[in-house]
């Protein structure tokens, strides 16, 4: 059986007659069976459907607050910063109408692929859209962190140097180079197939025999995870120096407090856009490469009916898929939340979140003032009453 055939046709496949005798050997196998309709249970159309949904009203969103911010800025820096969100929601927007429809399709059609593919074509193209989208979000979000970085850390060769031609150039060679990756199996490097539980293709990890198959799934994972570090080092450089320049223009003037909320609300924008890309992202990156060095591939998923000997490596296997499907709607689920980390949260949590601190701090310090307050009071009709005492004794 193929990984496209799906879950119903689990239940034809023929069994041992040796175990069908015996029953020491036919009660784990009926529990196995119990375990996998459970499994299958679980794989349901509600998950591409929602998340192509709120996908793609979150993209747009964000791409209609980026064109309106674009027409009205006239500072290059900030029309820089606006070109890379808008093209990282552009890219997360495609990825969605590209690929959402298809396992939807595959759903309706009883999650038999063939039915919709015969020739292969589809699941390839699938393929190149996973990686071409994967790769795009990864890469631009390191050059968001790269670009805040340099803006931060060295304003002054940055506003020299950082032009959005030179914004644009860069945006255009990430997705030329990411494209042409993505194309290397349709010209004979590496390999798509149909992944568990035969709805969506994406890079096969465990075929040696397709040259150099082994060497791009590995390319794969060892690019994500590269751009992940890449991200997190520079967020974390942009972060220390936003407290930096924050210490050193503490005051009480009003340019300072307004930096200081400023500073308040990119530090914990930034650690969101890191906590998301970890979740998101790194699950995934990882059991690629797992599964790599394993030599585990996800057309393994088909075996129900294993021999004694290789049931328990099975059922690691199976765990394997059901565990794969699982990180790779977390990196779809990535595309989901990008506009809101990096641009819709931020005009409408961020500033509520920062009002509070300050209020809860206003309020702290008022407190504070007024305790101190009340104790000079004290201390004040405590040194009045003294006074007089002394003056009363010197006189007599």
């Amino acid at each position: 059986m193929t990984s496209a055939e799906g879950c119903d046709s689990l239940d034809h496949l023929p069994i041992p007659i040796g175990e069908m005798l015996d029953f020491n050997l036919s009660e784990p196998l009926r529990q196995g069976n119990i375990t996998r309709n459970s499994s299958c249970a679980s794989v349901s159309v509600g998950f591409p459907i929602t998340m192509m949904i709120t996908g793609m009203v979150g993209n747009s969103l964000a791409l209609m607050l980026v064109y309106i911010s674009y027409k009205k800025k006239e500072n290059k820096r900030k029309k820089s910063f606006l070109l890379c969100i808008g093209s990282l929601a552009l890219t997360d927007l495609f990825g969605q109408l590209l690929t959402s429809p298809i396992v939807i399709s595959v759903y309706r059609a009883g999650r038999k692929w063939e039915r919709i593919d015969s020739s292969g074509k589809l699941c390839a193209f699938f393929g190149v859209c996973m990686t071409t989208f994967g790769l795009c979000s990864l890469f631009l979000a390191s050059a968001m962190a790269i670009e805040r970085a340099l803006a931060i850390t060295n304003p002054y060769w940055y506003s020299n140097h950082m032009k959005t031609s030179v914004t644009k150039q860069t945006l255009a060679v990430i997705w030329c180079l990411v494209l042409l990756f993505a194309l290397l199996p349709t010209a004979g490097v590496g390999k798509y197939t149909r992944q568990w539980p035969g709805t969506w293709c994406f890079i096969s990890t465990g075929d040696r025999k397709v040259p150099g198959n082994m060497c791009f799934a590995i390319t794969f994972a060892v690019l994500g995870l590269f751009s992940l570090l890449v991200t997190l080092f520079c967020n974390v450089v942009t972060i220390r120096g936003l407290i930096v320049r924050c210490k050193t223009k503490s005051g009480t003037s009003q340019s300072s407090k307004q930096w200081g909320r400023l500073t308040t609300e990119t530090v914990i924008q930034l650690l969101g856009i890191m906590c998301v890309l970890l979740v998101c992202w790194s699950p995934l990156l990882v059991l690629m490469l797992r599964m790599i060095s394993n030599q585990v591939s996800l057309d393994d998923c088909s075996l129900t009916a294993l021999p004694s000997s290789s049931r328990t490596s099975g059922r690691d296997i199976q765990s394997d898929c059901d565990f794969f499907l699982t990180v790779i709607r977390l990196a779809s689920l990535n595309q989901i939340l990008d506009p809101w980390v990096y641009l819709l949260l931020r005009e409408i949590l961020l500033r509520k979140f920062c009002i509070v601190a300050n209020a809860v701090s206003n309020c702290s310090i008022e407190e504070q003032k007024g305790t101190q307050t009340a104790l000079d009071v004290l201390h004040q009709q405590k040194q009045d009453s003294i006074v007089p005492q002394k003056t009363g004794h010197v006189d007599l």
